[in-house]
This record gives structure tokens, C-alpha cells and sequence, in this order.
């Protein structure tokens, strides 16, 4: 199950981590969902800080779970704890991370950049950047009137991307049309 609940953003000088999803026994586990490309690098980036609220907690890697990983926070003893820290989400300064290589980015850079199209009409912004499985998608909040809609964040659709100019060339996804619709089985 998704958590659809909103967050607050702390800004451009922290990046999100990952997020609490729920308690695991009564000992003050908790699984967390690590949003690291190796999920278990969480633990390496020293304290962490739990939005909403503020607190900075140290973690510590137990095992890897389904969906997840088992952590022990600072502090947390008991299953009820690990519960108050559901859906809270764990960020660190973006100071503490390295630049990334040329051609990856940070899920937080890219949120707000203006997407145009070749010729340079702009076409809406990123809102949101999603991983389903299958790689990154960026979810992109279109024009004033226009559809938003989804692109798939590969070399293919998105030809560049220049976070200094605030901005991503993408190829947008063709709109759908009545003959798109499967046909009715009988």
C-alpha cells in the first residue's frame, strides 16, 4: 500500500533518504524504506533527521526485510515508538552527500525544473519523481490548463537535463486517442 500522505518538503538543502514505513515485533524495530541506490548505505550517513518533527536519530542496520529494511533507532525501545515514527520520512543536509556523477541526479534536483520541448515551449514542471519498479518516472504538472501527465526519465524521452538552467528538454508522451482503447472482448 502506498502512503499518499503529504509531507513538507524542508527545502533544497536536504535530501529525503528514505521513510518509516511501519514497526516490526514489539522490541522497537522499525522497517524503513531506503530511497538510496544501495539500500543498505541508509545507515552510513550518520544521524539522520525525522521530518515532520526534527529530532536527529542515529540508525542502525539489523537485516534486510521484504520491503525494506529492519533498523533500530536512537531511543526507540518499544513497539509503540517505532509506531509514532510511521510514514515520517529521514533526511540529512545535502552538504554531507557527494555530487553526483554526470549523468545522475538527485531526486531533489530535479523536483520544480521546468520541462520544455525541443523547440523550447515549455511545457509544465516536476512535481514528483516516482519509481514503480521499473525505473524513474517524473511526474510533470503541465501548463496552467493543460494535462499533466507521466514521463519515463530515459535518455529516449528526456534528451537533457541542465540543473543550472533549471530546466529538462524531454520528448512528451503522445496523447491518447480513441483508437488507443482496447478493443471490447465479447
Amino acid at each position: 500500500m502506498t502512503d499518499r500522505r503529504t509531507h513538507v518538503d524542508p527545502g533544497p538543502d536536504w535530501v529525503c533518504l528514505g521513510q518509516v514505513t511501519g514497526a516490526i515485533g514489539v522490541r522497537g524495530e522499525i522497517r524503513v524504506k531506503s530511497f538510496t541506490t544501495d539500500p543498505k548505505s541508509l545507515q552510513s550517513y550518520g544521524a539522520l533527521t525525522v521530518l515532520p518533527g526534527g529530532e536527529t536519530m542515529d540508525f542502525k542496520l539489523l537485516r534486510v526485510v521484504k520491503d525494506g529494511l529492519a533498523m533500530r533507532a536512537e531511543g526507540v525501545t518499544d513497539r509503540d515508538a517505532a509506531e509514532a515514527l510511521r510514514g515520517k520520512r529521514l533526511y540529512v543536509p545535502r552538504a554531507r552527500l557527494p555530487e553526483p556523477d554526470e549523468d545522475d541526479f538527485y531526486h531533489a534536483d530535479l523536483i520544480g525544473l521546468r520541462v520544455e520541448d525541443a523547440a523550447g515551449q515549455e511545457l509544465g514542471h516536476i512535481r514528483a519523481v516516482h519509481d514503480f519498479g521499473a525505473g524513474d518516472v517524473l511526474d510533470v504538472a503541465a501548463v496552467a490548463g493543460g494535462q499533466g501527465f507521466m514521463l519515463p526519465f530515459t535518455r529516449e524521452a528526456v534528451t537533457l537535463v541542465d540543473i543550472k538552467g533549471g530546466r529538462i528538454v524531454a520528448v512528451p508522451p503522445e496523447p491518447a486517442t480513441e483508437d488507443d482503447r482496447p478493443e471490447p472482448e465479447e
